[in-house]
């Protein structure tokens, strides 16, 4: 009887759990992104957002408070909150395209001007007045939203508001009209999509204040790093003292907050791009990311083929997730993809042990030294409580109160390993890099005296913390040094190639400054982002490819101000073709991870170089109808290229047998089972007229590469010459290993060099 009673409670309880979850999945609701039929649309509805209502409301029976967005701009549809069974309802309408859960992006997180060849005052526009026209371009920025009070968007001498922008400055609860000006044009927010994620819905009051204000810090410094104003006396905490100023001084800024405390949501960026585009923007700049997917998947790339279509540059961040190759973010052909590099300028810092041996690293620690007495040194290496990587209530007290303390980095955020020494009595921090981070050294303006140290030298202090009977360290800063070589170095943590969602299309695109920046801050926020970190700085030093991307999206809108005929992929073109791939010592660029050289797969076409980039000579251009080529040369169905292009008339007669014979400034080789592969690209002159140039080519000795014609006239500006080259592997041995290998070519004349790059793969993964 007990066997039948244990039984039957059992089989009660799994009806009871079935129950509960079938429940659960009628009742849990999500946020959903719906792709609408555009052409469909009744005429008996005034608005798209009418239709969207309506349509959601008698396919699903959902009231009308679950539509969060309608999209007219950037997308085709709208985003709503469902629950499963109405996501499935809606995706078998005829009128709809797809039905996709929303998706969460991560952010990726005043030397650089000098250290970029931008005059101080003028810019690139010492000549041809492109000063006053910069004041024409709006950069449109996505990321965490701004801390208008901030000196860096001071509008002191800055002319009327273009007649064109239809932005405005959002009201808040701590945000409204006033905070704008004639430099920081609009300023709005999109939390829905968020609100959503966080439980209780749209209406539900959010922890974050529903406004454009920043209370991150990450906005405000993207910001300021693109288009920031001249400030003064600016630095963190004495450090990079000097002028602060952005790579667009006087264009204009507009801050659209669709990043919160838990990311960014895809709907929210969605809504963004949405409005940005019918603001009136130039420029958007967009540093964050996600997941390698589909383009008619990916938020951030069907909202910029739709800035792209009308005009807009976009340039996006490349990833933090470097040195490991294929971790590239934001891919698509049309955005601009920016990895990361270092400046000439270096924040030294030294750990001093007790056998008189002086290692270097870097550290933005400003407050008391430890002045001239060793104190002991501790490496909590024990496998049962993580204290070497020194987690939250990973140390004891009695271990390391008083002591300089080792920890590994990794798991957690460095600046938190510093606070979790501080709180256990700890006197100062070692942050010692392992295998994983390399020789790649990051200052941090730590809440205790703190030292960040590469590998090598990490392992041979925990070495000698580990053999000495009686440990000791005392650790020493330097303050800002300039004028260091070897710079540029790409950052390790940029991400890597290949392009894993289309690789015939080499990615990234460029490196740009993006290590140790010093721009705008919110005052909301310590230097650190810690709870615990009560100081207040207008300015602070932050590295990312995050930091990066703004350089990018600053020096686009100064081209487009020179250059207002100039498309997207033009100015793309003149910032690749121009690049330089050697370094202030003449050498060829270095991988800071590990010293090697770098290569195509990690600075892309190299770091960028705004002067030349200004006149570039020639450019390759790209037009929606050759990405249309591009797409449906891909395996997508039709409906999945209109996703992406948002055209009805779809039908991709018209297809690349290959996608690498887009027009792209460079090239992506994949040899697979064929041993040549031919491209024909097209150049147009931008340079004066009757230009001849010359092509050289330069690559490995298991391919045989050959152009024709090899001499390209060009008697007009605007005169457009095609060329095709064909790459031919040399047959390979048995068992060689060869996986990549690089090569360029360049069209040149007695006044420019336009180079593309070339990656050859012969197995890609």
């Amino acid at each position: 009887m007990a066997a039948m009673a244990s039984s039957s409670s059992s089989s009660s309880n799994f009806f009871f759990i079935f129950f509960l979850v079938l429940c659960l999945k009628i009742t849990a609701k999500k946020t959903y992104i719906v792709q609408m039929k555009h052409q469909d649309k009744p005429l008996s509805f005034e608005t798209h957002h009418d239709w969207h209502s309506s349509s959601l409301q008698s396919l699903t029976d959902s009231p009308p408070e679950s539509l969060l967005y309608s999209y007219t701009e950037a997308f085709n549809g709208f985003a709503a909150s469902l629950n499963e069974e109405q996501a499935e309802s809606l995706n078998k309408s005829e009128s709809i395209l797809g039905v996709y859960e929303d998706t969460v992006y991560t952010l990726h997180t005043t030397r650089s001007p000098q250290f970029l060849g931008l005059d101080a005052d003028l810019g690139l526009w010492a000549t041809g007045g492109g000063t006053q026209a910069s004041e024409d371009v709006i950069i449109g920025v996505l990321d965490t939203g701004v801390w208008p009070e901030s000196k860096s968007f001071d509008d002191s001498g800055m002319p009327e508001i273009p007649s064109k922008w239809r932005g405005e400055c959002e009201s808040g609860p701590d945000f409204g009209p006033k905070f704008c000006n004639k430099k920081l044009i609009g300023a709005r927010s999109f939390s829905k999509g968020y609100r959503m994620a966080i439980g209780g819905g749209i209406n539900k009051k959010p922890k974050e204040i529903d406004s454009p204000r920043d209370k991150d810090g990450h906005g405000t410094h993207t910001a300021s790093t693109a288009t920031g104003s001249h400030v003064a006396n600016a630095s963190l905490l004495g450090y990079a003292s000097g002028i602060a100023r952005g790579m667009a001084t006087r264009a204009r800024v507009a801050a659209y907050k669709v990043c919160w405390e838990t990311g960014c949501f895809g709907s929210d960026i969605l809504a963004g791009m949405d409005r940005a585009i019918r603001d009136g923007v130039n420029v958007l700049s967009v540093s964050l990311g996600g997941r390698p997917a589909p383009y008619y998947r990916d938020t951030i790339a069907l909202g910029a083929f739709a800035a792209v279509e009308k005009g807009i540059f976009v340039s996006c961040s490349a990833g933090n997730s470097g040195p490991t190759r294929a971790t590239l973010a934001n891919v698509a052909p049309w955005i601009m993809t920016v990895g990361a590099g270092t400046l000439d300028r270096d924040f030294p810092a030294y750990a001093v042990l007790g056998n008189k041996i002086r290692y270097n690293g870097v550290s933005l620690y400003s407050g008391r030294g430890m002045g001239k007495k060793l104190v002991g040194l501790v490496y909590n290496k024990d496998n049962n409580t993580f204290g070497n990587l020194c987690l939250p209530g990973s140390l004891k007290p009695t271990s390391v109160r008083g002591k300089v303390v080792i920890c590994d980095r990794g798991t957690n955020a460095r600046v938190e390993k510093g606070e979790v020494v501080r709180d256990a009595g700890g006197v100062g921090m070692i942050l010692a890099n392992t295998a994983d981070s390399a020789e790649e050294l990051v200052a941090d303006s730590h809440l205790l005296p703190a030292v960040a140290v590469g590998r090598k030298t990490g392992d041979l202090i925990r070495k000698y913390a580990q053999s000495n009977p009686n440990p000791t360290a005392k650790l020493v800063f330097g303050g800002t040094v300039l004028n260091v070589r070897p710079s540029p170095v790409v950052a390790a943590f940029s991400s890597r190639g290949p392009n894993m969602v289309t690789p015939q299309i080499l990615k990234p695109d460029v490196i740009g400054p993006g290590v140790d920046i010093l721009a705008a801050w919110s005052e909301a926020i310590g230097p650190t982002g810690l709870v615990k970190d009560a100081r207040k700085t207008k300015f602070n030093i932050v590295s990312g490819t995050s930091m990066s991307c703004p350089h990018i999206s600053g020096l686009a809108a100064l081209l487009k101000a020179a250059h207002p005929d100039w498309s997207p992929s033009a100015i793309k073109s003149a910032l690749m073709t121009t690049a330089y791939t050697r370094d202030n010592t003449n050498s060829s660029l270095r991988d800071a991870a590990d010293g090697s050289l770098s290569n195509p797969w990690v600075h892309g076409a190299g770091h960028v170089d705004p002067q030349k980039a200004l006149s570039p000579g020639l450019i390759y251009d790209i037009t929606t109808k050759q990405y249309i080529s591009f797409l449906c040369s891909l395996a997508y169905t039709i409906d999945q290229v209109k996703t992406i292009v948002k055209r009805p008339n779809i039908t991709c007669s018209k297809r690349f047998k290959d996608p690498g014979e887009l027009n792209y400034p460079s090239f992506s080789v994949l040899f697979g089972d064929r041993r040549v592969v031919r491209y024909t690209r097209e150049l147009t002159n931008v340079g004066p007229a009757r230009s001849i140039y010359k092509v050289a080519v330069d690559g490995p000795s298991s391919v045989r590469i050959s152009v024709r014609p090899r001499t390209l006239v060009f008697r007009h500006v605007g005169e457009k010459k095609r060329y095709t080259v064909s790459f031919v592997a040399k047959r390979k041995r048995r068992g060689s290993t060869v996986r990549s290998e690089y090569g360029s070519i360049v069209w040149g004349n007695a006044q420019h060099q336009v180079k593309s790059p070339v990656s050859f793969s012969w197995t890609f993964m």
